[in-house]
């Protein structure tokens, strides 16, 4: 489970986060490419936008899914 007290700096505020123990497999990005992103020396990933309709929250939702550590919270802002 994803813990909020680690989250990435580069995450934009709001419900949707990726934390420090985030392996950048980049199965999260394939199911959310317009939300998630690599950092500058891709070493990990983060939320460069919340969602803002029903198809992007369930992109969120799906790459919460996929994550094989689960470094991808919802802390429900």
């Amino acid at each position: 489970m994803a813990d909020k007290s680690i989250k990435q700096p580069e995450n934009v505020p709001g419900k949707y986060y990726v934390d420090q123990t985030c392996v950048p497999c980049n199965d999260c990005v394939k199911e959310a490419p317009n939300l998630l992103e690599y950092n500058a020396d891709e070493t990990h990933i983060f939320f460069k936008k919340q969602p803002t309709n029903p198809i992007e929250e369930k992109q969120a939702k799906a790459a919460m899914a996929v994550c094989p550590v689960d470094a991808i919270g919802d802390d429900g802002e």
